[in-house]
């Protein structure tokens, strides 16, 4: 049975390396600064943890869920360019993976928003590598600190 997204989080907290909870004015700040709404599943994310570390502490950790103040446009943070020619403006860092490769969120839908792989030396090429947070932390979490997607070649 697949583990609810609140379980997975709660896993996250319990086990691995957490940063104390966003609070609604951070939350509030990221929205304004964005210009889009965190959906449940992240919401959920950051009113439990403002970023967290898998498996390992910084500076060896894969996955660093980024705080709500890291996040920003991929093509700002991949290439230091805010233009369409730098891929998508609704895609935004949300993991820092330490190898110059991220897991970004893809805001331009609904929420429950996809996530995909952005590695530094193909982007703007990107792949998804889940359909939602729920997934992506399920896969992440039961990765044994490799990078899931990756396995897949």
């Amino acid at each position: 049975m697949t583990p609810t997204l609140a379980q997975l989080i709660d896993t996250v907290v319990r086990e691995h390396y957490p940063h104390p909870p966003a609070t609604e004015r951070e939350i509030a700040e990221l929205e304004g600064r964005a210009g889009w709404k965190l959906g449940p599943e992240l919401r959920a994310l950051y009113t439990r943890t403002n970023g967290a570390e898998l498996f390992v502490p910084l500076p060896d950790a894969r996955y660093s869920i980024l705080s709500l103040a890291e996040l920003q446009r991929a093509r700002v943070r991949m290439r230091g360019i805010d233009d369409d020619t730098m891929g998508d403006a609704s895609w935004w860092t949300l993991v820092d993976c330490q190898d110059s490769d991220f897991v970004l969120v893809d805001v331009a839908g609904p929420a429950p928003y996809p996530m995909l792989d952005a590695y530094h030396g193909t982007y703007p090429e990107v792949r998804q590598v889940a359909a939602s947070l729920r997934e992506f932390l399920a896969r992440a979490l039961a990765s044994n600190n490799r990078l899931y997607w990756l396995q897949d070649d």
